[in-house]
């Protein structure tokens, strides 16, 4: 608890053991009684007196500082002492408990975002010294010891270790690194020393990016919110009208009708709807639910820039994912070797690595990868010689005296050699030896462990169709879309033609109905930006993709969007308890107020009751 907090709670506990104990006393006299109960009054309303004229010399009038100043004032006039003042304390009880919740939705999303570093080390002559990460330049080798933050992005120029990356991404699983490797700031150094050169400046690093996502994620503001922010701009002072109608025209007309006017019944009519038609529990309960919304989703890794974003990811239908690095890992492997008779498969893997050795195709680099790691060998570059590339086709070179050729099928047909036909999906290596088929090579982009369950997910949190869009062959990306259960896929596509896709499901969607592109947030920027939400996969660190997405997943998991959108859901069905428990409530007790059912300690259940309960209520979405 604060110290403003603590000084609220004694000024409570004070004024009510004043009106207590004045209440039991028999004071006879009028004036000495005002004088009793103005001393609780003025010690847990003046704050609430200070901002309600405050308000009024700035032409802000009608606040629930007015409301509840008029409300009491009018209630002490008449002589209402103990329900004036009990109207002020409750108040403050109300306020006090809003402002605790809203401090621990706060403090918890603080925790889960605390990447933020304090200090970077430098090693000068022997010594660190501790500097301000603001002050660190690019290229500045920074020491990590164990225990510490990485303050900036850089590139390991020494040591190894393992860094907890669960801030930034919501997993526990910890990641090795090691000379040469990129790391990202934000992230805990575990076990070993690491020496990081930087490659940005802080303001531009990503823990930077991320504070600065979540801070300003309020600026833009959801329907739901807009909406209670327009319905208090109008409900209040129609509300105060309201009130000065019930408080004068019965009485007129009972005066004119030859009766007894009965201003006090009235007046404290009046006065009682003003205390329940305090706005409190949905201006503050509404953003408070999406606040903690946004939170709940930073803790799974995945933040959300508004809660407009969360509100749109909550009516999503259509979900259109690229296929690589989005649901596979975008890293090429091979996953198939078939020898011809009379060589194995370490062989000809041999042979077509050495082939492509000199050669910087992502193909290639996986059969020199697969080689490496099958064999623990490196690749003597000395026997290998009289390399020729043949565009579109493959390489031929003569490794030890031997000629090999490796290549598509194109390849094979132009060298006139009979090839096995694959019987699995994937890119197709075959390699002849002095012009003899040796066997083929599969390379596939391997398919995330996740990505099924992910589309299962998305199709059980409401996704009428997922589509899967790529630039890759038909036959791959076919096979892909049946392992994974997608709906739709469109395969050969430029980007171009992405957009195009896109915006024929734009055209074709309902018009409450919400499309989703996931993709890497980098080539797929364009598409990104022309769906209703454009979410970032395997964005850890990517700048484009921080700033092309809505909404960006901290790690490679897509499962994580059927997360998101459960995490939106579950705050807008709070945010509608919310917006229905408090109007409810409200309006059944002005009715039953204007015609005198309901008193002052009901009208006090009416605003701080049904606040309290409201906030509890908008709580919850921490925990989502």
């Amino acid at each position: 608890m604060t110290k403003k907090q603590k000084k609220v709670l004694v000024r409570i506990i004070v004024s009510a053991v004043l009106v207590a104990v004045f209440s039991l006393i028999p004071v006879n006299n009028p004036y000495v009684r005002l004088a009793l109960f103005l001393i609780p009054y003025l010690i847990i309303g003046y704050d609430i007196l200070r901002k309600a004229v405050l308000g009024i010399v700035n032409g802000q009038v009608f606040d629930e500082n007015f409301l509840m100043a008029l409300a009491t004032v009018g209630a002490i006039i008449l002589g209402e002492y103990v329900e004036g003042t009990a109207v002020m304390l409750f108040y403050q009880i109300g306020e006090l408990f809003q402002s605790y919740a809203v401090g621990k939705s706060r403090r918890n999303i603080s925790a889960l975002m605390d990447i933020r570093p304090d200090y970077a080390n430098i090693e000068q002559d022997g010594q660190l010294e501790q500097v301000d990460p603001d002050d660190v330049e690019v290229g500045t080798v920074i020491v990590v010891q164990p225990g510490e933050k990485v303050p900036i992005d850089g590139v390991v120029v020494g040591g190894a270790s393992t860094l907890n990356m669960s801030a930034l991404t919501g997993e526990s699983l910890p990641r090795e690194v090691q000379e040469g490797d990129e790391v990202i700031s934000g992230c805990v150094n575990l076990t070993g020393l690491l020496r990081i050169e930087t490659t940005k400046e802080f303001g531009e690093s990503t823990v930077s990016k991320i504070l600065d996502l979540v801070e300003n994620s309020s600026m833009k503001k959801s329907r739901s919110e807009n909406f209670i922010t327009r319905f208090a701009k109008y409900y209040t002072p129609a509300v105060c009208i309201g009130a000065l109608a019930l408080a004068v025209l019965p009485p007129v007309v009972n005066l004119m009708m030859g009766n007894p006017a009965g201003w006090s019944q009235w007046v404290i009519r009046a006065l009682t709807t003003l205390v329940i038609s305090c706005p409190c529990a949905l201006v503050i309960s509404i953003p408070l639910s999406f606040f903690g919304g946004i939170g709940g989703a930073s803790s799974k890794g995945v933040l959300v820039k508004g809660s407009n974003y969360l509100e749109a990811l909550s009516e999503t239908k259509y979900v259109v994912c690229d296929k690589t690095g989005t649901l596979t890992k975008g890293v090429f492997e091979v996953t198939h070797i078939e020898a011809a008779e009379g060589l194995d498969a370490d062989e000809l893997l041999e042979m077509a690595a050495y082939a492509e050795s000199y050669s910087n195709h992502p193909i290639s680099r996986s059969l020199k990868d697969a080689y490496g790691k099958r064999t623990g060998k490196q690749i003597d570059a000395g026997r290998v010689c009289d390399v020729e590339e043949i565009s579109g086709h493959g390489v031929s070179a003569v490794i030890d005296g031997r000629k090999v050729s490796a290549g598509n099928a194109k390849f094979m047909r132009m060298l006139n050699i009979a090839y096995t036909v694959p019987q699995n999906i994937g890119t197709e290596v075959h390699v002849a030896v002095d012009g003899r088929y040796a066997g083929y090579i599969l390379i596939s982009d391997i398919v995330k462990p996740n990505a099924g369950a992910a589309i299962a997910g998305l199709k059980a949190a409401g996704v009428r169709q997922v589509v899967m869009l790529t630039g890759d062959a038909g036959n791959v990306a076919e096979a892909v879309a049946a392992e994974l259960g997608v709906d739709v896929v469109k395969s050969e596509l430029l980007p171009a033609d992405k957009v195009a896709e896109v915006e024929r499901l734009l055209a074709s969607k309902g018009e409450k109905e919400r499309l989703a592109f996931v993709g890497d947030g980098i080539n797929d920027a364009p598409v990104l930006s022309r769906a209703d939400i454009g979410i970032a996969m395997g964005a850890l660190g990517s700048d484009a993709a921080i700033e092309a997405a809505d909404i960006v997943l901290m790690d490679d998991d897509p499962a994580k969007i059927a997360t998101a959108m459960n995490i939106s859901r579950k705050t807008l069905g709070i945010v509608h308890q919310n917006i229905v428990f408090a109007l409810v409530v409200k309006f059944a007790c002005l009715g039953l107020g204007a015609v005198g059912f309901v008193n002052m300690w009901w009208a006090i259940f009416a605003d701080v009751g049904v606040m309290i309960i409201a906030v509890l209520n908008a709580t919850r979405t921490l925990k989502s």
